[in-house]
């Protein structure tokens, strides 16, 4: 497993729960492109259209060698292939709950290219401070042990 993409801000902005791993349909020069390692969760998230799931925003460029004739746009919604199980027990957690689908990681596995997502909900911002404050205690309680 080659990890592609990491969306970084998602454990900061999100209070996380459970992860689903799904693939992506994609075309060939954005397989090319991923591959190579170039790809961005950055500021990308999870959409319902109907009965499908998509990712949105998030950025695959044109592959560089690919013919000039390949065009496609960079940030384009990709379907996610899931079960239609899964489908809809996240669309109606989605959308009862007012939860949000986060994108976590892009990675390759064998060669197949696919997608950690997990539910999310918005943290304030006194959240956020608590959550700075825990990870200062504990990193100042992890120096004392150690000298």
């Amino acid at each position: 497993m080659t990890i592609i993409a990491t969306n970084r801000r998602a454990g900061f902005d999100y209070a996380l729960g459970e992860h689903y791993e799904a693939g992506l349909v994609l075309t060939g020069s954005e397989v090319k492109s991923v591959k190579t390692g170039h790809a961005s969760l950055k500021g990308s998230f999870v959409t319902v259209k109907g009965d499908e799931l998509y990712l949105t925003n998030a950025l695959i460029p044109r592959y560089a060698h690919a013919h000039k004739d390949t065009k496609h746009d960079d940030t384009r919604p990709k379907k996610l292939l899931l079960r239609k199980r899964e489908i809809r027990s996240l669309i109606g957690k989605y959308r009862t709950e007012g939860l949000t689908l986060v994108p976590i990681k892009l990675y390759t596995r064998k060669q197949l290219v696919k997608l950690e997502f997990s539910i999310g909900k918005g943290k304030k911002k006194y959240d956020k401070r608590a959550d700075m404050g825990k990870r200062d205690a504990k990193r100042r309680i992890d120096r004392a042990m150690r000298s």
